[in-house]
């Protein structure tokens, strides 16, 4: 009721422009039915349904590849549009190419250090039992085996540092957690899906979110830390195809 004892019009919450709204229509869907009606397409197009064998998708094996590096990549499509409806870009977490060889510098550095590192946890943690075996590629025997891996190590380490490291300590920072509480909740995420590894995995990993966490925190820059994933995911996968069978930690 106003002053007069008129009663008032509800207000009308104010939207966001159409594009925003379109973008925001598409991820709800990418994230949920629409990635599953593509699955369902696939598998369609991948098999007969009846009489005469004529698919449409000879190769089923790496349109599936594809379809999960593309689906399991809108959450990070998803953060740019929160971030951008929130009046912020991607530059807000350091996710650009405004610092190309330092960030280049910062990830190759990383990637050294952590992928050295990581490989004795690795080989300790398999030799003491507490650790499972991991093979970090796709489908060997075909030709797009490691643009594959390359493009997965790729997809890791935007899904993972952008979320897990840029996306998530921005918005506790914005909503007043401490550093040392984000940082730790950060890192124990980061760890706690990497369990299915073994122990070994899991405080690998948490040591490592600690490390990439510490120096977001400081440097407010994602793009390196992009970058350290992706060499470190690849090395990983390069070196498996490599080395399995001659080492007795990788099964041939």
């Amino acid at each position: 009721m106003d002053s007069r004892g008129h009663p008032t019009q509800p207000s009308v919450p104010s939207l966001p422009g159409r594009r925003v709204l379109r973008d925001e229509v598409l991820l709800v869907l990418f994230l949920s039915l629409a990635a599953s009606a593509l699955y369902a397409l696939v598998d369609l197009l991948s098999a007969p349904i009846s009489g005469i064998e004529a698919p449409l998708f000879a190769n089923v094996g790496l349109i599936y590849q594809l379809l999960n590096l593309a689906t399991s990549l809108v959450p990070v499509a998803l953060v740019l549009h929160l971030l951008h409806r929130s009046g912020e870009s991607a530059a807000s977490i350091g996710l650009d190419a405004t610092r190309p060889w330092s960030d280049l510098r910062w990830g190759v550095g990383l990637a050294a250090l952590v992928g050295g590192v990581g490989l004795g946890i690795y080989i300790l943690a398999v030799g003491l039992g507490v650790n499972r075996t991991v093979i970090p590629i796709p489908p060997t025997g075909y030709w797009w085996t490691i643009p594959v891996l390359l493009l997965a190590a790729a997809r890791s380490g935007l899904l993972e540092e952008v979320i897990v490291c840029g996306y998530l300590l921005h918005r506790l920072d914005q909503l007043g957690w401490s550093p040392a509480k984000a940082l730790w909740s950060s890192a124990l995420l980061r760890a706690a899906y990497h369990l299915y590894q073994g122990f070994g995995g899991f405080f690998g990993n948490l040591a490592l979110g600690l490390l990439f966490g510490r120096l977001y925190q400081l440097r407010g820059r994602t793009t390196p830390l992009v970058v350290a994933h992706f060499l470190i995911d690849a090395a990983a996968g390069l070196g498996y195809l490599a080395l399995r069978g001659h080492v007795w930690w990788l099964p041939g």
